[in-house]
């Protein structure tokens, strides 16, 4: 038999290449960098509508965050720009590669788009990591991870980091789904659980769905439950991520136990929705809403995790604030942010997060100076070439933006 020469010619493959493992590459850093770019590398399907895009750095830089970060993703959608938080689901002791897992959201245009488009040589500007959620800043001898849907992921970055780093901490995750066919990372799960002693899952699914051989509990969580899986939560630091209704409910429930909040953290980037609500809520309305409890959860809830801020103080300073191409002029107190006081004008303005975070509300600020605590979203170069987050800069002299 004549071998074919042609078939056993290697391909590209970074494995094979010694040099590749000679030294740990610098770091990519979005704010630095001139490639702001990061190309998808593979696509993988978790479940029915959920997929893990995994990207790589430009001349082969290494990824450094903590687990449980997130990354900004940058967009052009049928002509619009479009800007997203996604929370990094791969750990950080994986440093040649980054990896996001998206839900499909119905009528969700970056989730869609992504599903639909995003394919292995793809190229997508992004921004970060960034973030504040993460067990790297909060050493526990005990830990308690509470998930539901697409809210696995940072949890599922912090246990791949405590399992690759062969950390074998007491670790309770306890992971919500619809089915158990909407179980993201299961069998990883089941994996780590097997690898390490002290690490422990419990899921709780809604219904059943097409499985017929689930043994697990199904309905929903709750305090009884909760103590059941985990006797010893009172005694654990806890982290959780979500749908606002979810994380609504897990901190009914702890409060009911009596849990000390100051060992409770979450996260909850519900962006294709808080994107709609957005652009009707002020920090105002969310402030005046605190004024009447019996409204407020409803209020909240609505929101899709909407985060109050101070409403305005009542003997502030007033500046104006003009937006160049709409020719329009409002008036914004010095201890409001732009961002709300445009809002309550009636100025409709592109807006996200509403944190600092996600870059949707970057505008170029033309004349006058602001004070800005961003959490992440504007690069030092952008902030250097006068770029501003309206959400979360207050004005200190009369602005013109470039709206």
């Amino acid at each position: 038999m004549i071998r074919d020469q042609a078939a056993f010619e290697p391909g590209p493959n970074r494995v094979t290449q010694p040099g590749f493992w000679a030294t740990l590459p610098p770091s990519w850093n979005s704010d630095t960098d001139s490639d702001d770019s990061l190309v998808c590398c593979h696509v993988r399907q978790e479940t029915r509508d959920v997929k893990s895009f995994f990207f790589r750095a430009p001349n082969e830089r290494t990824f450094v965050f903590e687990p449980g970060q997130f990354i900004t993703l940058e967009l052009e959608i049928d002509g619009e720009s479009v800007n997203r938080c996604y929370t990094i689901s791969s750990p950080p002791t994986r440093p040649h590669t980054i990896s996001i897992t998206v839900k499909r959201v119905p009528g969700g245009k970056v989730s869609n788009w992504l599903h639909d488009n995003l394919q292995a040589g793809g190229k997508i500007r992004v921004l970060g990591p960034a973030g504040e959620f993460t067990c790297a800043r909060h050493p526990a001898r005990k830990f308690l991870f509470l998930s539901a849907g697409s809210g696995i992921t940072p949890l599922m970055s912090m246990s791949r980091a405590h399992h690759e780093l062969s950390e074998d901490r007491d670790i309770v995750f306890v992971h919500s789904a619809r089915t158990p066919d909407d179980i993201i990372f299961a069998r990883e799960l089941d994996l780590i659980a097997s690898n390490q002693t002290n690490f422990r899952t419990a899921f709780v699914c809604e219904r059943v769905g097409t499985r017929s051989n689930w043994h697990g509990v199904t309905g929903f969580l709750s305090l009884p439950l909760l103590k059941l899986i985990a006797p010893d939560f009172m005694e654990r630091e806890i982290f959780t991520c979500g749908p606002a209704p979810y994380m609504k409910a897990v901190r009914d429930l702890l409060a009911e136990g009596g849990f000390d909040t100051t060992h409770y953290h979450e996260e909850s980037f519900s962006f294709e929705t808080v994107s709609e609500v957005a652009a009707q809520l002020t920090t105002a309305h969310v402030a005046d809403a605190l004024k009447s409890p019996g409204t407020f959860d409803a209020t909240r809830e609505a929101a899709a995790g909407f985060a109050p801020a101070t409403a305005p103080v009542e003997s502030e300073t007033t500046f104006k604030v003009s937006f160049a191409r709409s020719n329009r002029e409002i008036d914004c107190g010095s201890a409001q942010h732009v961002l709300d006081a445009a809002k309550k004008a009636g100025v409709r303005l592109p807006a996200s997060c509403t944190k600092g975070m996600c870059g949707t509300c970057k505008v170029k600020l033309l004349s006058g100076e602001v004070q800005m605590k961003h959490a992440g979203g504007i690069r030092q170069r952008e902030i250097d070439q006068g770029m501003v987050l309206l959400c979360c800069s207050t004005p200190m002299t009369d602005l013109v933006v470039d709206k």
